[in-house]
């Protein structure tokens, strides 16, 4: 909520585990396990603990209200994106996807994917997600396999091998 005097913005930060683990953990229960009808087993599926989470702070003068988070694991998996109901349409979703994919390339890696749900490819497809194979069931809810390679800037020592050097005379 604002008033005349402030405005809400929504910052999306690396979260600190376990330190943000409470405020993740009512976003996904509120989404998942109320709203969508994941079984809760399914959901808190102890992996939690060797992810990088993000999270969607709505910021309003000292109140921080967390609306929105997602996790990405060691191998490049993006999952547990969730935005919570009266947030989405904002762009939320979008400013933690990209959070996430930022976080995965810093570690270096040069792709990623996730599980998308069917209803939900136009979204990642604008993030230049991929869709990949068959439909498929999990939990229950109809998802695609999506992935996204992810570009590096090249260092400024680094050459692109197919370039030819300034001044190359040859065929």
């Amino acid at each position: 909520m604002t008033n005349k005097h402030s405005v809400a913005t929504v910052q999306v930060r690396l979260a600190r585990w376990p330190q943000d683990e409470p405020r993740i953990h009512a976003i996904r229960e509120t989404v998942f396990v109320k709203e969508q009808g994941v079984p809760a087993d399914l959901e808190w599926d102890g992996k939690d603990a060797g992810c990088l989470h993000v999270i969607a702070e709505l910021l309003d003068g000292a109140k921080r209200d967390a609306v929105g988070t997602g996790r990405i694991m060691p191998n490049g998996k993006i999952g547990r994106m969730a935005v919570l109901g009266k947030y989405r349409g904002k762009g939320i979703g979008g400013q933690i996807l990209a959070a996430l994919v930022e976080a995965a390339r810093a570690r270096g890696q040069h792709d990623v994917y996730l599980h998308a749900q069917s209803h939900a490819l136009a979204f990642y497809q604008r993030f230049g997600f991929e869709a990949d194979g068959e439909e498929f069931q999990e939990a229950g809810i109809p998802h695609r396999k999506m992935h996204r390679q992810i570009e590096h800037a090249k260092r400024q020592n680094e050459q692109d091998p197919n370039e030819r050097p300034q001044g190359y005379i040859g065929s």
